[in-house]
């Protein structure tokens, strides 16, 4: 799977980016100049693709080819546009339900939450543009293919996203311990998207700023915290139990 989600060289990126590519993130060589690798940098800040510098090592162990001091991530999806995806599920009747990934990084924990996502009846995944895990082969995986079949968006800040689903009517409700509200104390029924944090910081303070809700798992055990990914699948699942009416 890695071999057919890569491309390496300088001029191969340019040309794929060019074409319409989707690139999930490109990797350049630390110190690295030239007229084409400004080339592709400008090329990359025009299409607000993910990269980041490394060490030539780095590279060489992304690959055995030569390539150039660049080597990039094909996305092995098409991503969605998230406003024409809310209208579109605004308009279809149902009542809908979106979750967005506050720059998850662990790829195995993002296809587990897209597989959970699918099940449960996720009307769209909403990710940040950088620094979050990637759609690659692991992720795949752990989906079990289900990221074939939820649409994925991509935007510049989860926040944004925020701001757009409230004034569509969607109520958003943030998994976070730093309230007293647990899930069972929110209701579901209404239009709704859930945002669950990174593994380490968890949900970014300014985007909790301005959620409508927050809300939390009772944990009775001496440990702390859930892995994200059961985190959400217990979220989800009480919308599925709400919407549902089991045991109302």
């Amino acid at each position: 799977m890695q071999d057919q989600t890569q491309i390496f060289g300088i001029r191969a990126i340019i040309e794929a980016i060019n074409s319409g590519e989707t690139m999930d993130k490109v990797f350049l060589q630390k110190g690295l100049k030239g007229e084409l690798f400004s080339e592709l940098e400008s090329v990359l800040r025009k299409n607000s693709i993910n990269s980041s510098y490394v060490p030539v090592e780095k590279l060489n162990r992304l690959t055995k080819g030569n390539h150039q001091g660049a080597v990039a991530q094909i996305s092995p999806i098409a991503f969605h546009d998230m406003e024409t995806l809310i209208l579109n599920v605004m308009e279809s009747g149902k009542t809908p339900l979106f979750l967005l990934l506050d720059q998850l990084s662990d790829v195995r924990n993002f296809g587990a939450i897209i597989r959970t996502a699918e099940c449960t009846g996720v009307d769209g995944i909403i990710i940040q543009k950088k620094g979050g895990a990637p759609v690659n082969g692991d992720t795949i995986k752990t989906s079990a293919g289900a990221v074939f079949k939820i649409p994925i968006c991509k935007v510049d800040h989860i926040k944004d996203a925020v701001f757009y689903m409230q004034a569509s009517g969607i109520k958003v409700i943030a998994a976070t311990e730093k309230t007293d509200n647990t899930l069972y104390d929110v209701s579901f029924a209404a239009p709704c998207a859930i945002i669950m944090g990174s593994e380490g910081r968890g949900i970014n303070p300014s985007t909790l700023k301005v959620v409508d809700e927050k809300a939390k798992l009772p944990l009775l055990g001496d440990i702390e915290s859930l892995n994200v990914s059961v985190a959400c699948g217990a979220f989800l699942y009480e919308v599925v139990r709400q919407r549902l009416g089991i045991n109302d």
